[in-house]
């Protein structure tokens, strides 16, 4: 119960996170816009100057950093997607080839690992990965998500600057294995496939692409951005379904600036 009160009250007297009900995608979501924005931009701070995370500089490499943006604002000038304008869309460089992930927080700040752009075949791939990554962000999905792990009170504090330095890295490190939940999978695919329908550059279930390529190399370990249920068969299956449903390109663009971009990495 004292939990219980504790939580509403930090909710109630905290004048710049007053409640607004529903947010734009019709969800209630104790964090503001405001909110989100200040978080993940404290978040992007911790992950850039950790050192937990190797950052890909941009000065080093402003090739591959053109082209992931390029990529990135195919998919904002959609025009589908929530939160186009209020949050930061800012996309990172980790620099690691063994892994095959990519991860969001809270108010656009996008993570994509150099593993996850060498292993894809297509550009409508990346694509389909960036677009379900940026739904985790328009959705609201980050931000209700660490309200779920780590209390509402604790994430308060991080937006007041009142929580301990610790805390934020903590979160920050995590970031990269946070799982969703069914629900919150299933709307980031149907988001991506939303999302990518309006862009002439890519196919529109590309995605699928990327669970189709695992399926075929059997591999047991898929990252955990895409790995929580259901399988890679399922969904496959449903973000095919919800391309059919829009009646959007299903074919491959396979532009060849996807192999400008990988051979601009290190």
């Amino acid at each position: 119960m004292q939990k219980t009160i504790t939580y509403v009250l930090g909710c109630v007297l905290t004048v710049s996170l007053a409640l607004t009900g529903c947010d734009r995608n019709g969800n209630l979501n104790i964090l503001s816009v405001e909110d989100d924005k200040q978080l993940g931009a404290q978040l992007d701070e911790e992950i850039q100057t950790s050192g937990d995370y190797k950052i890909l500089s941009e000065n080093d490499y402003p090739e591959a950093y053109q082209h992931i943006r390029r990529i990135t604002n195919n998919i904002l000038n959609s025009g589908q997607v929530p939160y186009q304008e209020e949050f930061a869309w800012k996309v990172t460089l980790i620099r690691d080839d063994t892994t095959l992930n990519a991860f969001a927080t809270p108010g656009g700040y996008i993570y994509v690992y150099t593993g996850l752009i060498k292993y894809l075949d297509a550009e409508d791939q990346l694509a389909g990965v960036l677009s379900h990554e940026i739904g985790h962000a328009a959705l609201r999905h980050t931000s209700r998500n660490l309200t779920k792990e780590y209390g509402i009170d604790v994430l308060l504090q991080i937006v007041l600057g009142e929580q301990a330095n610790n805390t934020l890295a903590q979160i920050a490190r995590s970031l990269n294995s946070l799982r969703y939940s069914r629900d919150y999978e299933r709307e980031a695919d149907d988001a991506s496939v939303v999302y990518l329908s309006q862009t002439p550059q890519y196919e529109c279930d590309g995605a699928a692409g990327f669970f189709i390529k695992l399926e075929e190399e059997g591999n047991a370990n898929p990252p955990e951005f895409l790995s929580t249920h259901p399988n890679p068969e399922n969904r496959i299956e449903a973000i095919q379904a919800k391309a059919t449903e829009l009646k959007c390109s299903t074919e491959l663009q396979d532009p060849p600036t996807y192999q400008e971009l990988k051979n601009s990495l290190p």
